[in-house]
C-alpha cells in the first residue's frame, strides 16, 4: 500500500486557508502601540489641516493634507528635518517657477524646454546629496513645475498661485508639528535615551561580530552577519542628525556618536586583518555578561599566537590587536561623551559619502526626458488636464529620484496608487455628497487615513501607504461650495495613474539603472581610490576611507535581489577586503610622512607607496617583505623591532589582498 499523505480535511483547511488571511491583517485590528499613535496622531494633523485650510476659503485645500504625510516620519528628527527642507524647497520653487513664467510669457516651447531642464538639474543636484538635503533639492524641481502648470491658463496669476501653494505647506507642517508636540512628551529625555541605547547595541554587535565571526573570509555565512552589521552600521549614521535635531540646538552628540560608529567600522576592518595575520581563531564562550571591550579583550588574548607553536610571530599581531583594542575604547569613550555632554565640549566629526556623479547625470537626464515627453503629450493631446498630468509626473519624479533604486520603488507606488484611486471613487462619488459638516468629513476620512497610517509603519506595506497616504486628499479635491464631479474626478484619477504608469516606463527605457552596471562601476571606484591612498599629499584618514566604501556596499546590499547570490558574494567579499586593505595602506603612509621609521624603512616603504599608486606592487612585495623581515631581525632595540613588526603586518595584510583581489588591486 502507498503512504497515506497527511492531508487535512476540506474544512479544516478551508478554516486554516481563513485564519492565515486572518492574520496577515492584523496589523489593522491589533496594531502595536506606537503604530497606533503615529497613525492617529498623522491622520488628525492631515484631516485638521484640510479643515483650516477649508476654513481660510483656500482654492487647493487638499494640498494641506498631503504636505502633513509627506513630513511625517517615525521620529521627531526625522520631521524636523523634513519640514525644514520642505519649506527651504517650496520657496525657492516658488522663486523659480515665477522666473520661469515671466521669462517665457508667450513662448510655450521655451518655457517647456527650461522647465524640463530646471527639474532635470534639481533631480541631478539631489543624487549627490544626502538625507533631506536631496529631498530639499528635488522639491524645489517639482514645486516649480506644480505652480508653473497651476498658472498656465492665468499666467498674471502667478505669484498668487505661488504664495496659495506656500500657505499649504507651511499650514500643513505647523499641523503635523503641533500635532507630534502633543503626542510625543519628554522629547529630548527620550531623544537622548534611544540614542544611547541604539549606541550600546550596535556597539555590542560588532564586537560580537568580530568574536564569534572573526573578519569576513569566503564564508556566506560570515559574509551575510558581516553585510548586516554594515548596513546597520551606516543605516544609524544616516540618522544620528535626526537625534541632534530633537536633543536640540548647541549639542555635540551628533559628532560623538558619528565618531563611535566610525570607530566600529575601523574595528571590523582590524578584525579582518586579524583574521589574515591568524586564521585559526576560535570564538569565545557565549554568556558572559561583561562589557563588550572587556569580552574582546579576552578573545585577543585567548588567541594571541604562541611562537613556539605558531607560525606567526606575535610581534606582527602585537601592533593590530594594539590598534583595535585602542579603537574599542576609543568607542566606549564618544559613547560616554553622548551621555555626559562635557560642558565646553567643542568636537566636530563628519563623515561624506562617495557621490554617484554618473548616477547623477542619468537622473537628470531621465527626469529632463520625462517632463518633456509630459509636455509634449499635453501639446499633442490638447487634454483638460495636461497641466495636472504635467504636474503629477513632476512630483512623482521629484519623490522616487532620490531612492537607491527608483525603478524597484515605482511597482508598490502604482499598486499604492490604485488602491487610493480606488477608495477615492468611493469617497468621491458616493460618501462626500451626502457630507454636511466639517466632523462628518473629520470622522470619515479618519478611518482610511489611520489604516494608511499603519501601512506605513509596516516595511512591506511602506511603499504602497507612500502613494495611498500622500494622494488621498488630492483625488478627492474637499472644496468648500462644491465637490468633484464624476467626469472631474475621473479626469483628475487618470491623469494620476497615468503619470505613475508614464514614470514607470521612463525609468525602463531612458537610461535604466542597472545593478550589474553601478555594481562594476562601484569597484572601478573603490580600486581607483584605494591606489590613491598612497599618495603622500592625501588627506583621507582610515575612518572616511571605510565609511565611504561601505556606503557604497550596503547600497548594494539594498539591492540584493537584483544580483544572483554567487555574484553578491563575491563583490561582498572584494568589498570588505579591498576596506581592511585601504586601512592598512593608510597606516603605511601615516608611518611615512610623520618620520616614525628609520630613514632605510622609510625609503623603502616610500617606494612601495609610489609603486602601489602606479599599480606595479604585485612584482615588488615579495622583495619588500623579505627586507622587512631582515631588517627586523638585526633591529637592536625594542623600538626599532616594534616599527618593522608594524610595517610588516601591514605589508602581511596587503600581500592577503593582494592575492584574493588580484585584479582589483594589481
Amino acid at each position: 500500500m502507498g503512504a497515506r499523505t497527511a492531508t487535512l480535511p476540506l474544512p479544516e483547511r478551508i478554516t486554516s486557508v481563513l485564519l492565515h488571511q486572518v492574520r496577515r491583517v492584523s496589523w489593522i485590528y491589533a496594531p502595536a502601540l506606537p503604530d497606533l499613535a503615529f497613525a492617529v496622531r498623522t491622520a488628525f494633523a492631515a484631516i485638521i489641516s484640510l479643515l483650516i485650510a477649508m476654513w481660510m476659503e483656500l482654492d487647493s485645500p487638499q494640498w494641506a493634507p498631503l504636505t502633513v504625510w509627506v513630513v511625517a516620519q517615525s521620529s521627531r528628527g526625522e520631521s524636523l528635518s523634513k519640514a525644514r527642507w520642505r519649506i527651504f524647497g517650496t520657496l525657492v520653487g516658488s522663486v523659480a517657477a515665477i522666473t520661469l513664467m515671466a521669462a517665457f510669457p508667450q513662448a510655450p516651447g521655451l518655457f517647456f524646454a527650461c522647465l524640463s531642464l530646471w527639474i532635470g538639474l534639481c533631480c541631478a543636484l539631489a543624487t549627490l546629496l544626502d538625507q533631506y538635503r536631496a529631498y530639499g533639492l528635488v522639491l524645489t524641481g517639482f514645486t516649480s513645475a506644480i505652480i508653473a502648470t497651476g498658472a498656465i491658463a492665468q499666467p498674471d496669476d502667478v505669484f498668487a498661485i505661488s504664495v496659495a501653494r506656500s500657505s499649504y505647506i507651511i499650514l500643513g507642517v505647523l499641523c503635523e508639528a503641533v500635532l507630534a508636540v502633543l503626542f510625543m512628551p519628554r522629547m529630548v529625555e527620550r531623544a537622548r535615551q534611544q540614542l544611547l541605547d541604539r549606541l550600546a547595541d550596535t556597539f555590542r554587535a560588532t564586537c560580537a561580530t568580530i568574536t564569534r565571526h572573526p573578519g569576513a573570509s569566503a564564508d556566506p555565512e560570515q559574509q551575510d552577519v558581516t553585510g548586516t552589521l554594515l548596513k546597520r552600521i551606516v543605516t544609524f549614521s544616516g540618522q544620528i542628525e535626526f537625534s541632534a535635531l530633537e536633543l536640540g540646538p548647541r549639542n555635540h552628540v551628533g559628532d560623538h556618536a558619528r565618531r563611535a560608529l566610525a570607530g566600529m567600522l575601523v574595528m571590523l576592518a582590524q578584525a579582518r586583518a586579524l583574521q589574515i595575520l591568524h586564521p585559526r581563531m576560535t570564538a569565545p564562550p557565549h554568556g558572559d555578561d561583561a562589557r563588550p571591550e572587556q569580552l574582546l579583550a579576552a578573545w585577543v588574548r585567548d588567541n594571541a599566537p604562541r611562537p613556539a607553536t605558531d607560525t606567526v610571530d606575535s610581534p606582527e599581531w602585537q601592533p593590530v590587536t594594539t590598534a583595535l583594542l585602542s579603537e574599542a575604547t576609543r568607542v566606549r569613550n564618544e559613547i560616554t561623551a553622548c551621555t555626559t555632554a562635557p560642558r565646553g565640549d567643542r568636537f566636530r566629526f563628519s563623515l561624506t559619502s562617495r557621490r554617484h556623479m554618473r548616477e547623477a547625470v542619468n537622473n537628470g537626464l531621465r527626469a529632463a526626458a520625462a517632463i518633456m515627453g509630459a509636455c509634449l503629450a499635453w501639446e499633442i493631446t490638447a487634454w483638460h488636464h495636461g497641466p495636472a498630468f504635467i504636474s503629477f509626473v513632476a512630483l512623482i519624479y521629484g519623490l522616487m529620484a532620490t531612492r537607491e533604486n527608483p525603478l524597484v520603488a515605482t511597482t508598490p507606488f502604482l499598486k499604492g496608487g490604485l488602491w487610493c484611486a480606488a477608495t477615492a471613487a468611493v469617497l468621491t462619488l458616493w460618501v462626500i455628497p451626502a457630507i454636511t459638516a466639517p466632523e462628518i468629513l473629520l470622522m470619515v476620512l479618519l478611518v482610511p487615513m489611520t489604516v494608511g497610517g499603519l501601512a506605513a509603519r509596516r516595511p512591506q506595506l511602506a511603499g504602497y501607504a507612500f502613494s495611498f497616504n500622500m494622494f488621498l486628499p488630492v483625488l478627492i479635491g474637499p472644496i468648500n461650495q462644491g465637490r468633484f464631479d464624476e467626469v472631474s474626478f475621473l479626469n483628475n484619477t487618470m491623469a494620476f495613474l497615468a503619470s505613475i504608469i508614464f514614470v514607470l516606463l521612463t525609468y525602463r527605457l531612458v537610461v535604466p539603472f542597472r545593478m550589474d552596471v553601478h555594481v562594476r562601476r562601484t569597484e572601478a571606484w573603490v580600486s581607483l581610490r584605494l591606489r590613491h591612498l598612497a599618495r603622500m599629499g592625501t588627506r583621507t584618514d582610515a575612518t572616511a576611507w571605510l565609511a565611504s566604501c561601505a556606503t557604497s556596499l550596503v547600497r548594494i546590499l539594498f539591492q540584493a535581489n537584483a544580483l544572483p547570490p554567487p555574484v553578491l558574494g563575491a563583490c561582498v567579499a572584494r568589498q570588505i577586503t579591498s576596506m581592511t586593505v585601504g586601512v592598512y595602506v593608510i597606516r603605511l603612509r601615516e608611518l611615512v610622512r610623520d618620520g616614525r621609521l628609520s630613514p632605510r624603512a622609510e625609503r623603502i616603504v616610500a617606494l612601495f607607496l609610489a609603486r602601489w599608486d602606479r599599480g606595479q606592487a604585485t612584482v615588488m612585495i615579495p622583495y619588500v617583505l623579505a627586507w622587512t623581515q631582515h631588517e627586523q631581525a638585526r633591529a637592536t632595540t625594542p623600538h626599532a623591532r616594534a616599527q618593522m613588526a608594524e610595517v610588516l603586518a601591514c605589508l602581511h595584510i596587503i600581500t592577503a589582498g593582494l592575492h584574493e583581489n588580484p585584479d582589483t588591486m594589481a
